[in-house]
């Protein structure tokens, strides 16, 4: 599913909202977790998961074209556990 679908599925089920409303709800929602993840902040969701950034050292690596190593500075990833309910419903549980 895409943003786009998502704020149409939104749409359809609230026919008392406008869509654009719908569609800066989402954006907002989406805006405040990337916030929040750019501070260093984990953002959970319960029943869904868990967002939170986790810290890659520095390395040196290769290049698999050429085969050099390469230096890799260190860096942010965003990371995402999910919650035990999403779990459960993706092993048929729920």
């Amino acid at each position: 599913m895409i943003r786009s679908e998502l704020i149409q599925k939104i749409a359809d089920e609230n026919p008392h909202l406008y869509q654009r409303d719908v569609e800066r709800i989402v954006n907002t929602v989406f805006e405040e977790v990337t916030d929040a993840m750019a501070r260093g902040d984990r953002v959970e969701l319960r029943g869904f998961g868990a967002f939170s950034v986790k810290k890659r050292d520095a390395r040196v690596g290769r290049n698999p074209r050429t085969g050099e190593t390469v230096h890799v500075e260190e860096k942010h990833v965003p990371f995402f556990k999910t919650g035990k309910l999403l779990r459960d419903r993706l092993n048929g549980k729920a």
